[in-house]
Order: structure tokens, then C-alpha cells, then sequence
């Protein structure tokens, strides 16, 4: 019966694997992680190894069924959500060609962007691929570069291939990828469902070094003997192809239907919508990726560090709270939180600007970096805690402000991820964003519901994606209070102005380097 079937699902990010288990009724029934590295040898090159993510892959499953008492025959198929932006080259034979590969926030290609945007003008690129990021992160400049750089390794080169499509191929023995994850490789032509000719031909490239595109949901084939070997798991397990993980979130995030969004927590932060045709801007350039629901988008723009601004201040601050928090049996998150909720709407008039990372796409210059502004002798810890929470949501808030230019957003948010867990910063969000903002029980596991969900309609135990929407119990609501919203208007305009003027301190600054 359908009821005793079980998928798993591997979330697969930037710092580690984490294994889900999930029953046909959607329930995560356990999960585990497993962490691996990240190398950065020089300036802009972020790396990390496949035979890591693999090894983590066996550690987290074997893990997650030790602890379960189910029938391993039960479990039917996987699927998973990775990282983007991957770049993995190997041979004919499906050898890795380089031990260490360029991640997602790799940034090495330098003269790669200037020959291709030669041919084919960047207005154009973005329009056509809705690669909202800087351009030096997509992966076609990275496989240029090695071309430019490591020839050696570039003239063996069969197939450049994504994170999550390496995991694939190590199970299933089967070179593809989905059309989610081929939209960013940097020559995806998202309103024509397949690879550019043209901007192929600018990056002169082959085009036969991109993979072949299948549906997430299309079965890649079963587990080889070796794979399911070391998993432990029947050779029958089906592997679907999977998606990149901000399709994942969205779907897992209940994110499915036209106008649907959500608003993902994390040590970076972004809002997302999903429509049926891509959202495009040359001005915010909101970064877009096919969905893996059929037929839809999910367009975002964020913020490149909100959780890990406030882990600096947690690091670099708030050390002084350790010992209590240890004393009290809690975190010293925790400790902050209540330290905030003593800080009243505008942090006693200091500001502070999350961009600690360099600015998106929604700043006036990458150069922009973070600030503490309108600091006065007066000020507590409690003002500097609240002003970072603050200035987070009002960095998002203009990323909400530009989506809703272009397009009609949804009056409630779903909100996942770790940072959805404060009351009071759901009560700022909600204020700040005039909207429902919503927790549900899915909370951290968006991502890998999601990957579950594509593996259950894959395997045929689900017919569509609409049972997402009966999986999510609503746990909380935070309503906007407009007595706070009129207190945080002229707040929000003086955080317009700071950002601008922050982001030319920040040009004169890089200027000095």
C-alpha cells in the first residue's frame, strides 16, 4: 500500500547534507546531517569536493535509517535538492576531472564576462536567463575560465554538471540534469525551455558540454549495485532527477501557485514568487529560476547576509552573555532575543545596514558594506541587538518593495528557515512588509519537502504537488499593527537614504584597496 511507502529526501547545501525521511503522507519521519567543507585557496575561489559530498550523502543515510525502524524495501526513491550554480567537470567515462570545484559563490572568472558580453549585450543575457546574480557566479563564465586557465583539464572535459547532478550520476550511473537547475547555468533561455544557440555561441563553448534536460520529476533510473551497496538500500530505490534548492524551498515552502511567496531565513535572506512567466527587471534584476512544479518560475531578491550579520554581532558583541545563557540551559540567541524585546521601535534611533557581505542586486554598488549609524553614548546592547534585527527587515522590505513593483504578491507570507523562530522579529517583519507573516510546522524542512515531494510524484505515490498545501499546519500568524507601522515609516526612509549613501562610502572605500 501507498501508506507503508517512504522517500528520501536530501536537502544538499553549502555546509553539509541533510537526509529526510518521509512517509506518502508527507510526515518527516527523521533526518540527519552530515557536514563537509568549504576550501577558498585564493582570493574569490570558493571550492569544495565531490567525493566529500558523496561521502556525506552515505553517512547522512546511513544515519538517518540506523535510527528508523522501518522496512528498507519500503523506501522507493530519492530526491534531491542542491546547491546552484555548480561547476563539475568530467571525462567520457564519468571521471572527475578536478578534485575541488568551483561552488555557487565562486567568483574567479575575470575576463571570461567582458568577451562574452562582446557578443551578446548583458541587458540581453539577463533578460534571457533571468541570472540576477553577479554574472561572475553563473556557470558558463567558471567553465570559460577553466577553459582560459586549466586547458589541460578543459580539453578532457565530456559534461560540466551540477552539485546535486553529481549525486545523480553516482547512484544511477545517468549524466542529466532538470530544467530548475539548467536555468542557471548562464545560457538557459527561460521562456524557451532549453539552452540559448546564441549564447552558447558567444561563450564558445561546445554545447554539448551542458547536460541533456529532463523534468525534475523524470526517474534518472534505479540505484546501481555499488550505490545501493553503500547506502544500504534496496537496488529498486528510483532516483528522480530532483531540483536546485530555491525551487525546492519554494515548493516545500508552499510556494506552488501564481502569486504565492515566501520568505526564506537563513544566514542569507531572500522573498520569492511564483508565477507563470519569469519576473524581470533590469533594474532590481530579480534572480529567477525555472520551477520545479510545471510551468511556473520562482523569482527572488535578497539579501546576501542576514542571519550571518547577526551571528557577527552574536560573535563580536554579545560574548559577554555566553556564561548565562550556559547557566540557564539556553542559547545565547536566545538571551539576545529577550535583550531586544527591552529596546523599543527604532532602537533608541540607531540603524544599522546588513550588507556585511558586499550589496545585491538591490544596491546601488557591490562596494556597500555594513553599519552601525546614529550611535550615542546612550545606547545598550539591547539597542544594537534590536537595530540589527530591524535593519535586516527593512534590507528585505525593499526587496519586497521592488517584487511588488513588477508584480502582485500574496498578502500572507510563509516564512521559513532558521530565522522564522523570534516572535518578535516575525512581529517586525510583519509590520514592516504590511503582511500576514505565517509559521507552519514545515519551519527548516522546506527545502527537503519539497525535494520529497518531487520524489513522490516521480514515483507516482502523489498525482500532483497539491498536497503540499495539506501538509502545512498553520502554527502561528503575526498581523501588521499599524500603531508600529506609522512609528516605522520615517524609520524606513532614513533606511532608504542610508543605503545609498553607505553604498558610495563603500565605492570611495574599494577605491583605497
Amino acid at each position: 500500500m501507498a501508506e507503508s511507502k517512504y522517500v528520501i529526501a536530501y536537502d544538499f547545501g553549502t555546509g553539509g547534507t541533510k537526509a529526510s525521511l518521509y512517509d506518502a503522507q508527507g510526515r518527516c519521519r527523521g533526518d540527519h546531517v552530515a557536514s563537509y567543507e568549504t576550501r577558498y585557496p585564493k582570493a574569490g575561489w570558493h571550492e569544495q569536493r565531490p567525493e566529500d559530498w558523496w561521502a556525506s550523502v552515505v553517512a547522512s543515510t546511513r544515519r538517518l535509517l540506523d535510527g528508523s525502524d522501518i522496512d528498507r524495501s519500503d523506501i522507493v526513491a530519492i530526491g534531491i535538492s542542491g546547491h546552484s550554480l555548480g561547476v563539475v567537470p568530467i571525462d567520457a567515462a564519468g571521471r572527475l576531472l578536478r578534485r575541488d570545484v568551483p561552488i555557487w559563490s565562486d567568483s574567479r572568472p575575470d575576463t571570461q564576462m567582458a568577451e562574452f558580453f562582446a557578443k551578446v549585450p548583458e541587458s540581453q543575457w539577463y533578460l534571457t536567463t533571468g541570472n540576477g546574480f553577479p554574472p561572475a557566479l553563473y556557470t558558463v563564465f567558471k567553465i570559460m575560465w577553466l577553459r582560459d586557465n586549466e586547458p589541460d583539464v578543459f580539453a578532457r572535459i565530456d559534461k560540466v554538471i551540477g552539485t546535486k547532478d553529481y549525486i545523480n550520476f553516482r547512484m544511477t550511473g545517468v549524466v542529466a540534469t532538470d530544467y530548475s537547475y539548467a536555468s542557471g547555468s548562464g545560457v538557459y533561455d527561460l521562456t524557451g525551455w532549453q539552452y540559448s544557440d546564441q549564447l552558447i555561441a558567444a561563450s564558445g563553448l561546445d554545447p554539448a558540454i551542458f547536460p541533456k534536460i529532463v523534468a525534475s520529476t523524470e526517474v534518472l533510473g534505479t540505484l546501481t549495485p555499488q550505490a545501493a551497496d553503500e547506502l544500504f538500500l534496496p537496488r529498486s530505490v528510483k532516483v528522480v532527477a530532483g531540483g536546485v534548492d530555491n525551487s525546492c524551498m519554494a515548493l516545500g515552502a508552499r510556494a506552488h501557485k501564481e502569486g504565492d511567496c515566501y520568505n526564506s531565513m537563513g544566514s542569507s535572506s531572500w522573498i520569492a514568487v511564483t508565477s507563470a512567466k519569469p519576473l524581470l527587471d533590469e533594474g532590481s534584476r530579480p534572480y529567477v529560476f525555472t520551477h520545479v512544479v510545471p510551468d511556473k518560475f520562482t523569482s527572488a531578491l535578497g539579501v546576501f547576509s542576514t542571519g550571518s550579520s547577526f551571528r557577527w554581532v552574536r560573535e563580536q558583541l554579545c560574548t559577554n552573555l555566553d556564561a548565562a545563557a550556559e547557566a540557564e540551559g539556553v542559547s545565547t540567541y536566545d538571551l539576545m532575543l529577550r535583550l531586544a524585546a527591552e529596546s523599543d521601535i527604532g532602537a533608541n534611533a540607531t540603524m544599522f545596514l546588513p550588507t556585511m557581505a558586499g550589496g545585491s542586486s538591490l544596491d546601488c554598488s557591490p562596494n556597500v558594506r555594513g553599519a552601525f549609524v546614529n550611535l550615542d553614548l546612550g545606547d545598550t546592547q539591547s539597542d544594537l541587538i534590536r537595530a540589527t534585527m530591524e535593519g535586516v527587515a527593512m534590507s528585505l522590505q525593499l526587496a519586497l518593495k521592488a517584487l511588488e513593483r513588477i508584480t502582485d504578491v500574496s498578502g500572507e507570507m510563509i516564512a521559513v528557515g532558521g530565522g522564522n523562530r523570534s516572535d518578535l522579529w516575525m512581529q517586525i517583519y510583519a509590520d514592516l512588509y504590511n503582511k500576514k507573516m505565517v509559521r507552519t510546522n514545515v519551519g527548516q524542512q522546506a527545502a527537503a519537502l519539497g525535494a520529497a515531494a518531487v520524489a513522490m510524484v516521480g514515483a507516482g505515490l502523489w498525482d500532483d504537488f497539491s498536497k503540499i498545501d495539506e501538509i502545512h499546519e498553520v502554527r502561528d500568524v503575526r498581523e501588521p499593527m499599524p500603531a508600529n507601522q506609522e512609528r516605522y515609516a520615517p524609520l524606513t526612509e532614513i533606511f532608504e537614504k542610508l543605503s545609498r549613501s553607505q553604498a558610495q562610502l563603500g565605492d570611495m572605500f574599494a577605491e583605497l584597496e
